[in-house]
């Protein structure tokens, strides 16, 4: 079958049943690795062990990490997981200690977004465009590896689609937008709110603030989303929790969430995740790959049809929220994904208008160059991460070079034709083996970058049986730690905080990280005790971006 067959195939099965080849290709792309990925660190870890706490205490409304209290994010992913992790395990499938029952949610709210992009997209650009739109979507890098992720943004991700996709239809024809969709609307940002605080309204305002200037103050699309009841009634959705979780924190929520990380982000670069004004632009290409390329080639004409409404409305969406982002210090590349389906849409529109104006030749071959340089460049990460981590590659990462190559040949071709919409469709076929080259062949396989599974398996072989509160370790205070191992671990300080919690009680066990094995040592003979070395798990850091040796002490 040649390149051109596969995607009108794919095109035609699409058209008689959009939602289900949707949902398909979501799968598709999303599923290798889902289940084989170890927890991640920090944000999956964080997230997974916040719920899995909470699942284990019974309270629904503070949040801790090991010890520690965990006021940074709204509560309503947790309570997604919660529900997720009780089906899995009410149906015998999984339990709490599986990670992949945790990341439930994003791959569901990645799909969602997905078949909202397509149902609510046809009302702005047409059925077919908005199909295109989707698929597009569901191929980008950015929403493949959220997907796999047991955190917020997928899941916000849908929210935020709902949303502005109802507010889209307000917007084009305010006359026939019923009170229902209105109703929809606000509990859609309600539950944005309850996932990751003010995000979801802060895109809908821009919007309608950019909406209302562009068009002189005239917004009948504002009275359509009745908000005189709409507001009350997002409030109803989040007030609730956040009243409680005020006076279960005594207000250490707001001061944290509000003080220490959002205000922290907005000026300085959070968690050493600084950027530069631009950053989102220059990595677009690596985010969006394969399809989202189009939207580049399309920003000419898209731009000259700015006073089309549906045009400008997707603008409205995109613009102001991405210069916000760009603006704001703290830079990670799924912070824009909120905008991603508005770009998609537009980008779809411009490849299947037969007037379209065409992009010039230079940005043309740029484009080629990019998607085919990502394809093969991510080749060269998979096999260069297992090189230098375990000195061979995984069959998966040999597998990933022909993917690649057969990824850039093919939208190469299309490209070079002019041939946009087929482009985008086969670029996100050919990312499906690639991606699962990857993520389900190469990342699972490369065992020195997951240190908490083997960690586990150390202390199982060592002290089989042990409590997690009888455990300590130094040089490794990683959440994926209290997330395999038990959230009542230890995570000691320095290598005399080891020997003196290995010294306090029999029964115990301790992991010490290579940089304080002397200190260790030293202090278990200042006092008198002899730990005998059971085990040693080697790994590499890549939160730190080092290699680290764990040596497991006991006193018998």
């Amino acid at each position: 079958m040649t390149s051109a067959t596969a995607s009108d195939a794919f095109a035609a099965a699409a058209q008689r049943r959009p939602r289900l080849m949707l949902v398909v290709l979501c799968l598709a792309l999303f599923l290798p690795g889902f289940f084989s990925l170890p927890a991640g660190d920090r944000d999956e870890s964080r997230f997974a062990q916040a719920t899995r706490q909470m699942l284990d205490s019974g309270d629904p409304v503070r949040l801790r990490v090991g010890e520690e209290e965990r006021n940074k994010k709204p509560v309503g992913i947790h309570w997604a997981q919660a529900a997720t992790v009780h089906l899995v395990e009410a149906a015998g499938l999984g339990s709490r200690r599986d990670i992949w029952a945790y990341r439930i949610p994003s791959l569901l709210g990645a799909i969602t977004a997905v078949l909202l992009t397509f149902t609510l997209g046809r009302r702005l650009v047409g059925p077919r465009p908005a199909l295109l739109a989707a698929a597009m979507l569901a191929g980008t890098m950015v929403l493949m590896v959220e997907a796999h992720i047991a955190k917020t943004d997928a899941a916000l991700l849908a929210a935020v689609t709902a949303a502005m996709g109802l507010m889209g239809a307000a917007y084009l024809q305010p006359s026939g937008f019923t009170a229902r969709q209105a109703a929809l609307f606000w509990i859609a940002l309600g539950i944005g709110v309850l996932l990751k605080g003010p995000i979801a309204p802060m895109v809908a305002l821009l919007a309608g603030i950019t909406l209302a200037v562009v068009d002189r103050g005239r917004a009948p699309w504002l009275r359509a989303l009745h908000p005189l009841w709409g507001v009350p009634l997002m409030l109803l959705i989040v007030l609730p929790w956040m009243a409680a979780i005020g006076i279960a924190t005594e207000g250490r929520f707001f001061a944290e969430a509000v003080g220490d990380d959002m205000l922290g982000k907005v000026g300085s670069g959070d968690e050493k995740h600084w950027g530069p004004p631009g950053f989102y632009l220059l990595t677009f290409p690596i985010a969006a790959f394969p399809a989202g390329i189009l939207a580049l080639l399309a920003a000419r004409g898209v731009w000259a049809e700015r006073a089309l409404p549906r045009t400008r409305f997707l603008l409205a969406w995109i613009v102001p929220s991405w210069l916000v982002f760009e603006a704001v210090a703290t830079k990670l590349p799924h912070y824009t994904l909120p905008t991603y389906p508005a770009v998609m849409l537009l980008a779809a529109a411009w490849a299947m208008d037969p007037l379209r104006l065409a992009p010039p030749r230079w940005l043309a071959i740029l484009a080629r160059v990019l998607v085919a340089g990502v394809a093969l460049g991510l080749s060269a990460v998979a096999l260069l991460v297992p090189w230098l981590a375990t000195a061979h590659e995984p069959v998966g990462a040999f597998l990933s070079v022909p993917f690649a190559i057969l990824l850039a040949v093919l939208t190469w071709r299309a490209m070079a034709a002019a041939r946009w919409a087929r482009a985008a469709v086969l670029g996100v076929l050919a990312a499906i083996p690639l991606y699962a080259s990857v993520m389900e062949f190469t990342l699972p396989r490369v065992e020195p970058i997951w240190i908490a599974p083997r960690l586990q398996a150390a202390l199982e072989r060592v002290a089989p049986g042990l409590p997690a509160a009888r455990f300590g370790i130094t040089s490794h205070a990683e959440p994926s730690t209290l997330f395999r191992i038990g959230a009542e671990t230890r995570f000691l300080r320095r290598g005399e905080d080891a020997a003196r919690f290995l010294a306090e009680a029999p029964g115990r066990a301790v992991a010490v990280g290579n940089r304080a094995l002397d200190d260790f040592r030293r202090e278990a003979a200042t006092l008198g005790i002899a730990p005998r070395e059971r085990d040693a798990v080697h790994g590499f850091n890549y939160t730190r971006g080092r290699a680290l040796t764990l040596h497991i002490f006991t006193l018998d």
